[in-house]
């Protein structure tokens, strides 16, 4: 009874979904817990330095410390970071990845079945932090239920989200300290099981997110600009015969940002259209 309920509660997330043209948050056939499948990769070690650009990039390892609790994991969280899944971290594992500088919004979501939520209605978030990453450096978060560290991080301010909960911010000291902790986790490998899309650097994602974000918050600055200019007596109304007409009588500030936003971002994607040229050779009329 209880099975057909959870199934009948999947099939109303997806259709709904598919009819209100929803977000759905699953990880279905990725969700596998160390139950059903421990973890047997490698032994944990650091990435060499060469697999990543230490001076534009920051580079974030992931770990899920040994506990009974996480072993008898039938399902594992799921990992998302700037409103992508990138893996589901089960028990005695890490992995990593490479990513841009800046405000990265990491969310973990506890799966039913695969699925998680819709939109931002979720069955259940476990957590939910902005962590400001930069170039160059390396940051260690440790997921567990059972034992928190011994203290939080000494950069981060007390009521930081990644100072307390499941998801915490440590340090390397911390990390590398004793047989318990990241020394002792094996590589998160994908396979037919349990695949995922880590151990890898998602900086053009996580670049067209910060673009994407930031001109939400322009097109958001810029009606309230309007409403202020209309205040003042500096906005002419459309007439009614010509509804294309009127406007604001002197430039916005939001349209001047919004304009050097695209124009970065246009150039920023001729630089990706460059670098994939120099990568392929400069032949892409001829694939082989």
């Amino acid at each position: 009874m209880r099975r057909a309920s959870l199934v009948a509660l999947g099939g109303l997330l997806v259709l709904t979904g598919l009819l209100g043209g929803c977000s759905i948050h699953q990880s279905i056939g990725k969700s596998t817990g160390a139950f059903l499948h421990p973890v047997s990769g490698h032994d944990f070690v650091h990435i060499p330095n060469s697999e990543w650009d230490q001076q534009n990039h920051a580079l974030l390892y992931f770990y899920r410390p040994h506990s009974q609790w996480a072993a008898d994991e039938i399902e594992s969280p799921s990992v998302y970071v700037d409103g992508r899944h990138y893996f589901n971290i089960r028990n005695d594992s890490y992995t990593w990845l490479v990513v841009a500088p800046g405000s990265r919004h990491i969310i973990i979501r506890r799966p039913l079945l695969g699925l998680e939520g819709i939109n931002d209605l979720d069955l259940s978030r476990i957590a939910d932090a902005q962590l400001d990453v930069q170039a160059g450096e390396i940051y260690y978060l440790r997921y567990s239920e059972m034992e928190p560290p011994a203290q939080a991080h000494p950069d981060l301010e007390a009521e930081h989200p990644l100072t307390s909960g499941d998801l915490q911010l440590v340090t390397r000291e911390f990390a590398m300290n004793g047989q318990l902790e990241l020394t002792s986790t094996q590589f998160l490998n994908s396979d037919l099981l349990a695949p995922n899309h880590a151990a890898t650097a998602i900086v053009e994602a996580n670049q067209d997110y910060d673009y994407e974000r930031r001109k939400e918050e322009l097109e958001i600055a810029r009606d309230e600009e309007i409403e202020a200019l209309k205040e003042k007596g500096l906005y002419e109304e459309a007439p009614w015969y010509w509804p294309f007409g009127g406007g604001p009588t002197q430039s916005l500030e939001a349209d001047r940002q919004i304009r050097a936003l695209d124009s970065s971002y246009a150039a920023l994607k001729a630089e990706r259209e460059a670098a994939e040229e120099t990568r392929d050779g400069g032949r892409w009329w001829w694939p082989f």
